[in-house]
């Protein structure tokens, strides 16, 4: 089974957890919503790793987790006007937004796509982890593709097995749905997936924001790279 780290100081714990991260490993940690799996961005083995263990399709982008809003300047060449009205909201919190990526950023993070997801998870674990790696991570929920996530550590080990090298106990937060995701590279931006920030919330920041009524078919791009399924 993967290591866990229940005795551990937390300062202890997030040197262990960096440490598997910059050789290539698969770190489970508990998040705002689910547990995510994370993986540096910018490895590529380590990426190819999580999707084969996950059983996910190389088109399908994973999520990117940030520990601030100024992380994004590593994974995107800037945030559009929507993106940045949301995000002075709603981050730290249950929101990805679907932006344009930099050509650094690995294809198997955007699945081969231009955009890329990204989020500021309001729980300090992931944070703690990216700020002590010093780049983003992602946040791909930690199950097997088709399955679903999980909001402890016990779930994730029964699911993934070895496959994680370790897995970080702790309480996920407040919220039982994902994160509402948001593509912000159209005009008008539009609700890709319905999750834990309700669109009348969203409307609040930015009134032109269109509903998921009006989102493409899942085998569309970016609704299907960035989260509308698991």
């Amino acid at each position: 089974m993967p290591a866990t780290t229940r005795g551990e100081s937390g300062g202890d714990l997030v040197a262990r957890a960096v440490a598997v991260l910059r050789r290539g490993g698969l770190v489970a940690f508990p998040t705002d919503t689910v547990y995510g799996l994370g993986a540096d961005v910018f490895n590529s083995a380590a990426l190819e790793r999580l999707f084969v263990m996950k059983g996910r399709p190389a088109e399908r982008a994973v999520p990117v987790l940030l520990a601030d809003d100024d992380d994004a300047l590593q994974v995107t060449p800037g945030l559009p006007p929507t993106a940045t009205a949301l995000a002075r909201v709603f981050w730290p919190g249950p929101l990805t937004l679907v932006v344009r990526r930099l050509p650094t950023v690995p294809d198997a993070v955007t699945g081969g796509g231009d955009s890329i997801g990204i989020r500021v998870p309001d729980h300090p674990v992931p944070r703690s982890l990216i700020r002590a790696l010093g780049r983003p991570i992602t946040g791909t929920s930690a199950n097997g593709s088709g399955r679903p996530p999980h909001r402890d550590a016990a779930g994730v080990r029964a699911d993934l097995g070895t496959g994680v090298d370790l897995v970080i106990p702790g309480d996920c937060g407040p919220y039982s749905k994902p994160s509402t995701v948001v593509d912000c590279t159209r005009t008008p931006a539009m609700v890709v997936r319905e999750g834990a920030v309700a669109l009348d919330r969203l409307r609040s920041a930015w009134p032109d924001i269109e509903g998921p009524a009006a989102r493409p078919a899942v085998g569309d791009i970016p609704a299907a790279r960035h989260g509308v399924t698991k």
